[in-house]
């Protein structure tokens, strides 16, 4: 991918200019065939002008007894026709007798005697001819018969120089309009483009801000255009996630470090003591037993830190087989039991009369169950009480733990199950990484059936797992 930076145009300048060249291509092209199209209407128009001139010219001309009358009354009536029918230039007239010889003649001096000829052998032919000079001056000619009883007595030849013929009145107009039109145009796409560009620069610029760890943005929400108003909402809204996963990843680094610097600096400070002779005998074999059992918790912690990392990326497999679930609870909550090693928790159960079968995997059923009551454990008072009890509906089995404890406050609930995140109550009494919720969760919708917060108050807290029929 290209890095080059002098190739990278602004939203503005980019849209500008390709809209200005396209409006640009394209009135050119609308200018010119209009202007052909006046021009040829405008051709059309003064030919049947100077069609019309010469039947009226005709008409007055001949009397009643089939003779040709030039007077001077000619020359005002040819003016007002011209006049009259708006005809700007200034046509040339030729009146000729039956014989072609001339009677009037309005051609200018400089016109050359070659064109009296090129008219008078063409005569017999259709109107509307044109004729080009030697100079290359081109000549539209438009013959009109003089006629008495059936018989040709002359003709009436009116000529005009092409350039008047195709001399549009609205051509300056039509290219003014033009212009005006593509500066209108331009205007308003750099306004347009102008406005769409200034939240995209925000963005951008917001980008930069994630980017240098400034997580608290500013962007104006309130856009009248939708995809704008998405993008800018999406972004804040990936912003304040981005930010609050950089403050538990920050929350993180330092909880995991203290939970594993703890376990690590006490088993440290009591081997050494025992390997410099500080503490011998019984004294020494306790200090060893703590060892151990720090050594254990630290496992442990390894072990859960590593086993949510590989379910995340799908590593953990789940193996299905039927199951009678009454069964299968009261096996893992007796096993659970066994390994405790305090008396001072009482564990009900609550089951149905009848068997409630399902096929899930059993190990994760154990996993979820394990952890939703050693929760339950920590967070119950001396002489805590444990509730577990079991349920269907139509569609689900649930099995609900709840405990007698302190329960969760309301501003930690909505985060129980975010990766790492370890209420203010917990990081006092437990060490953790705060990764057991959120890997039972994952386990629970690994089987198809999910895991939830029911309810929590001040005296106790209930979770239900959920698992498909």
């Amino acid at each position: 991918m290209s890095t080059n930076k002098s190739k990278r145009k602004s939203l503005l300048t980019y849209w500008t200019t390709r809209y200005l060249i396209t409006l640009c291509v394209g009135l050119v092209v609308f200018g010119v065939s209009t202007s052909l199209w006046l021009n040829y209407s405008e051709k059309e128009r003064r030919l049947d002008v100077l069609r019309f001139m010469a039947a009226e010219i005709s008409d007055r001309i001949v009397d009643d007894n089939g003779h040709i009358q030039i007077g001077p009354f000619l020359t005002p009536i040819f003016d007002r026709q011209r006049k009259f029918l708006q005809f700007n230039g200034q046509p040339f007239l030729l009146i000729l007798d039956q014989n072609n010889n001339v009677l009037f003649n309005s051609l200018p001096s400089k016109m050359p005697q070659e064109l009296l000829v090129d008219v008078t052998t063409k005569l017999n032919e259709e109107d509307g001819d044109q004729l080009t000079l030697k100079r290359g001056e081109k000549i539209y000619v438009v013959k009109r018969k003089l006629e008495h009883n059936n018989l040709t007595i002359g003709w009436v030849v009116l000529m005009s120089p092409e350039k008047e013929i195709y001399k549009v009145r609205d051509s300056q107009f039509l290219f003014i309009m033009l212009g005006a039109l593509a500066l209108l145009g331009w205007i308003i796409i750099y306004l347009l483009t102008k406005k769409l560009a200034k939240p995209i620069k925000g963005v951008a610029h917001a980008a930069k801000e994630i980017v240098a760890g400034n997580y608290d943005i500013h962007l104006e929400p309130n856009s009248k255009e939708k995809e704008i108003f998405e993008l800018i909402h999406s972004f804040k809204d990936m912003a304040d996630r981005l930010g609050q996963l950089e403050r538990m990843r920050t929350e993180l680094l330092a909880g995991v470090t203290h939970e594993l610097k703890t376990p690590v600096t006490s088993i440290s400070g009591l081997i050494q003591a025992v390997r410099d002779g500080i503490v011998t005998g019984e004294e020494a074999e306790e200090f060893l037993d703590i060892c151990a059992k720090e050594t254990s918790k630290l496992h442990k912690m390894v072990e859960d830190l590593l086993d949510f990392n590989s379910f995340a990326v799908g590593d953990v497999k789940i193996q299905k087989e039927e199951q009678n679930i009454n069964t299968l609870i009261q096996e893992i909550t007796h096993q659970w039991l066994i390994v405790q090693e305090e008396n001072s928790i009482t564990l009900r159960k609550q089951f149905p009369d009848h068997s409630i079968v399902a096929v899930t995997d059993p190990l994760r059923v154990q996993q979820i169950l394990y952890n939703l009551l050693n929760n339950a454990k920590q967070a119950s008072k001396e002489n805590g009480v444990i509730e577990i009890s079991l349920y269907e509906t139509d569609n689900e089995i649930r099995i609900n733990v709840k405990d007698n404890g302190v329960g969760i406050p309301e501003e930690e609930q909505s985060m129980i199950f975010e990766k790492f995140f370890r209420g203010e109550e917990k990081k006092l009494k437990v060490r953790g990484l705060g990764l057991g919720l959120p890997f039972s969760r994952l386990l629970a919708q690994a089987l198809g059936g999910n895991l939830l917060l029911q309810e929590s108050v001040k005296s106790s807290t209930t979770f239900t797992l959920i698992l498909p029929k």
